[in-house]
C-alpha cells in the first residue's frame, strides 16, 4: 500500500554551518517512520553566507530540492514551501530545530485515526546556553497549564492562548495550511511580511477549523543562538511580531498588550527625569524576575533573572517599532478604508 507523501518544508537564511544536520535529520526521521515518502522542500531565503551552496549539497544526498529567493521574511519563505509543496501533507519545520525519533511514526499513526493537525512538542537545548535557559523558563512559564503536565491533547479556540503553538514544527494536511497562510495576507498589521508574525494569527485561524493536537510523542528540539547581540536581535524581532500577534481583542495578551504602551511611555519619563533611577529599576527587575522563575533549577533562574532587563527593554523597543510600523501601514496613501 503507498505511503502519504509527506512534503517536509525548511526556511533557511544565513544557517550555512547549521542546515546540512537539518536537512539529513529531517530525511532520516521521514525514512524511520514507516509512515511517509518525503518530498523535501528549502527555501533560501536570499541568505547572504554560503548557505545555498550548504544547503544543496545536503538536498543532493537525501532527495528534493532548494528554491532560493529573495529576502522576504520567514512567512514569505513558508508560503513559498507550501506552493512548491508536492505533498498530502506538509510539516514544516525551522532551520534549528530536529524531529525526535518516532515522533513522525506516532503522528502517522495518529492520522489515519483522524488525527490530522499537529504541532510538536518543542524542547529547548540549553548545553551551557544561558540564552538557551531564558527561552526555556519564559515558554514553560507562559504555557505552564501544558508544560506541568505535558500529555497528548488537543486545543481549539476558546485555549488557543494556553498552549505552547508555532510553525517552528508543525504538521497539517497542505490544503488546510496553504488557506491558512493565504487568509493572513491582508490580515497583517504591517505593509512589509519580514515583519509579521508567522504563525499566531495563521493559527488561531486554522484553529477555528480543526483542532491542533499536540504531544510529547510527537516531540522536536530547537537550538537557540548562543551569542548575546543574537538574543537581543531575537528579543527585539519577537516584540515586533507579538504586537502583530497579539494586539488583537481574540487573544489572552491583548490588555498586557494595551497596557504596555502608557506603562512603559512612564517609565521612560522616569528614567529621563531621574537617571539615576534606570540601575536600581533594572536590579529590581532582575530579582524579580529571578524570583518569578524560582521553581526551576538556580542555573536556569540565574539565566533567566540576568537577561529578563535585556530582554524586555529590546522586546519593548520591537513592540514601539511596531506600532510606529502599524500606523504607517493605516497612513499610506492610498490604503482602503
Amino acid at each position: 500500500m503507498s505511503r502519504p507523501l509527506l512534503s517536509v518544508v525548511i526556511p533557511v537564511y544565513n544557517e550555512e554551518t547549521r542546515i546540512a544536520r537539518t536537512v539529513e535529520e529531517a530525511a532520516a526521521s521521514v525514512d524511520a517512520s514507516g509512515a511517509f515518502d518525503l518530498d523535501l522542500v528549502l527555501v533560501d531565503d536570499g541568505s547572504t553566507d554560503d548557505t545555498a551552496a550548504a544547503a544543496r549539497a545536503a538536498v543532493a544526498r537525501v532527495g528534493g530540492r532548494v528554491v532560493s529567493q529573495p529576502n522576504q521574511g520567514r512567512l514569505g519563505a513558508r508560503r513559498t514551501g507550501l506552493a512548491e509543496a508536492r505533498g498530502d501533507y506538509v510539516l514544516l519545520l525551522d532551520s534549528r530545530v530536529s524531529v525526535a525519533p518516532a515522533s513522525l511514526a506516532f503522528v502517522g499513526a495518529e492520522l489515519a485515526a483522524g488525527n490530522e493537525v499537529w504541532n510538536a512538542h518543542v524542547e529547548i537545548e540549553v548545553d551551557g546556553n544561558p540564552y538557551g535557559r531564558f527561552w526555556r523558563v519564559l515558554t514553560e512559564a507562559a504555557f505552564a497549564e501544558y508544560f506541568s503536565s505535558p500529555r497528548t491533547t488537543s486545543f481549539g479556540p476558546e485555549e488557543f492562548d494556553r498552549f505552547p503553538k508555532g510553525t517552528t514544527c508543525f504538521l497539517a494536511p497542505a490544503g488546510l495550511l496553504r488557506d491558512a497562510f493565504g487568509e493572513h495576507r491582508s490580515r497583517s498589521y504591517y505593509a512589509d511580511e519580514r515583519n509579521a508574525n508567522d504563525d499566531t494569527p495563521i493559527l488561531r485561524r486554522l484553529a477555528e477549523r480543526r483542532r491542533i493536537h499536540i504531544s510529547p510523542r510527537f516531540r522536536a528540539t530547537y537550538t537557540p543562538r548562543a551569542s548575546f547581540d543574537g538574543f537581543v536581535r531575537h528579543a527585539y524581532h519577537r516584540g515586533i511580531v507579538f504586537l502583530d500577534g497579539h494586539g488583537r481583542r481574540e487573544s489572552r495578551f491583548f490588555p498586557a498588550v494595551a497596557a504596555f504602551y502608557p506603562a512603559s511611555a512612564a517609565l521612560v519619563l522616569l528614567a529621563a527625569r531621574r537617571p539615576s533611577a534606570i540601575l536600581p529599576l533594572a536590579g529590581v527587575a532582575a530579582v524579580a524576575a529571578g524570583a518569578a522563575a524560582a521553581r526551576v533549577s538556580p542555573d536556569d533562574a540565574v539565566a533567566f533573572g540576568a537577561l529578563a532587563p535585556v530582554y524586555a527593554v529590546a522586546h519593548g523597543v520591537g513592540m514601539w517599532k511596531g506600532a510606529a510600523l502599524a500606523a504607517a501601514k493605516r497612513l499610506r496613501p492610498g490604503r482602503a478604508a
